[in-house]
């Protein structure tokens, strides 16, 4: 048995370090070039919001807020590090849902799908992180809403997962 061992360590091919669970390392995802949402873009179309010949007409009229809330998930930092593109990112996501009637919450999430409710509800959490001025409230409006159309699992999701927004 010791002559195997002495003569050739061929039994030692897999690295067992490698499957570690205490050693950490952290995914570089190129995040560096994430901007994340467009502000101008977001910007107009809530200005676009309350002046629509559809309000006017006392119809409903949220199409413009619902593309500015498509718009300001599409793209996410969530593989940055850059801290001011995210709380830049954060704000834009507060002022399109504070921009939002209550009566339209439920409609507008469920326009999202899976992964739209999941990036949702981790922006929720992350503006229940340093709460503003009624931002609490809105955001309460907007959890109930999400928790319904994702359930307990997103919920699970985004408290477990290590790429934050």
């Amino acid at each position: 048995m010791s002559k195997n061992t002495v003569f050739g360590a061929r039994f030692r091919r897999v690295d067992v370090d490698e499957y570690d669970e205490n050693k950490f390392v952290d995914e570089e995802d190129g995040g560096e070039n994430q901007l994340g949402p467009d502000e101008a873009e977001v910007d107009s179309l809530i200005r676009q919001y309350p002046f629509m010949i559809s309000c006017i007409l006392n119809r409903p009229c949220t199409g413009h807020l619902m593309e500015a809330l498509q718009a300001v998930l599409k793209n996410p930092p969530i593989n940055t590090k850059n801290q001011n593109v995210k709380d830049r990112a954060e704000a834009l996501v507060l002022k399109v849902l504070s921009s939002f009637k209550s009566s339209d919450i439920e409609k507008a999430v469920q326009s999202l799908d899976g992964n739209g409710v999941d990036l949702l509800m981790k922006y929720i959490y992350k503006g229940f992180e340093r709460p503003s001025e009624n931002s609490s409230a809105v955001l309460l409006q907007w959890h109930e809403k999400a928790l319904a159309a994702g359930g307990v699992g997103c919920i699970v999701r985004v408290l477990t997962a290590r790429k934050t927004v």
